[in-house]
């Protein structure tokens, strides 16, 4: 009977020990991502692709009902191109997004509609664990493809006619 209560306490700590650590996290957010170069142009990273250092994002978090923005955050990429936004507050209730805002490159900075926003999820409520929540990477274009695209397009099983 003492086994068995004991069992019981161990595998009740064992199961609640993360949620007690994510508990106190709860509120606090870090939200990570990449801001790339699309030189072939087809809006998908290639290995030809840049990182894209000083490119500034921004993320905004708006209210599910009126759109309303509640948190606003901007950000300038580093060498690699990575960018991590610090974000207090739970923000279950509102839509949040990253948004690629300007390039440093002129010749790399066509927003691509697919590839200009990526959605993320800020609750302590929507069963992530970690406090770090990994953003799509985002893009801009450039003004025209480098050489050796149709080489890395072939090699990725894509048909390319020149």
């Amino acid at each position: 009977m003492a086994n068995a209560s004991l069992m019981t306490v161990a595998l009740m700590a064992i199961c609640l020990s993360p949620l007690i650590s994510f508990a106190l996290a709860a509120g606090k957010f870090n939200v990570v991502g990449k801001v790339y170069c699309d030189t072939c142009r087809v809006e998908f990273e290639t290995k030809l692709s840049e990182p894209i250092p000083g490119a500034s994002v921004k993320l905004e978090c708006r209210k599910e009902k009126d759109e309303v923005v509640a948190f606003s955050r901007e950000a300038v990429t580093n060498a690699t191109g990575g960018y991590n936004i610090p974000v207090e507050g739970d923000h279950a209730e509102e839509i949040c997004e990253v948004r690629v805002d300007k390039s440093p490159r002129a010749d790399c900075n066509e927003k691509m509609e697919a590839w200009e926003k990526a959605q993320v999820e800020l609750s302590g409520q929507d069963g992530l664990a970690e406090p770090t929540r990994i953003a799509n990477n985002l893009g801009f274009r450039k003004k025209e493809a480098v050489p050796g695209c149709a080489q890395v397009l072939k090699e990725m099983g894509f048909p390319f006619t020149e």
